[in-house]
């Protein structure tokens, strides 16, 4: 359903853009992709927070409340599995919208998206897992 507009579309600012590398992860090919691990050794110029030294996560890196988990589209995503959950989404669907689970089958999924589309509520996936009716 895309007549549905998110209720305040704020700016998403987010205050770091690249992701928090771990420590010597550019000298080992192992840990080369791997995520944050917070360092542990007693003389770690990182764990010490040295000028120059890679940033570590804080929590003052952490995002406006009003624009947290909310995708660019305005809405703040919530994952059906079945038609009745989408019923719950009735009352806010200026500010959820509904992402059918990866689980549900097509038969399923089609009834989410004609639930959805009678309550004016945005599905992100709606075309996933559908194909036309082939006539030959």
């Amino acid at each position: 359903m895309a007549g549905v507009s998110p209720l305040n579309k704020k700016t998403i600012v987010k205050k770091r853009s690249k992701k928090f590398a771990r420590h010597q992860s550019d000298q080992f090919m192992r840990i080369k992709n791997s995520s944050w691990r917070k360092p542990k050794g007693i003389d770690s110029r990182v764990r010490r927070r040295y000028k120059g030294a890679v940033p570590m996560p804080s929590v003052g890196y952490g995002s406006d409340k009003a624009t947290r988990n909310v995708h660019p589209n305005g809405f703040k995503s919530v994952v059906v599995s079945n038609a009745s959950d989408v019923e719950m989404l009735m009352m806010h669907n200026r500010t959820y919208a509904a992402t059918v689970a990866h689980s549900v089958s097509s038969r399923v999924r089609r009834e989410i998206i004609a639930r959805a589309e009678q309550l004016a509520i945005r599905v992100t996936n709606a075309n996933a897992k559908l194909r036309a009716e082939e006539d030959a």
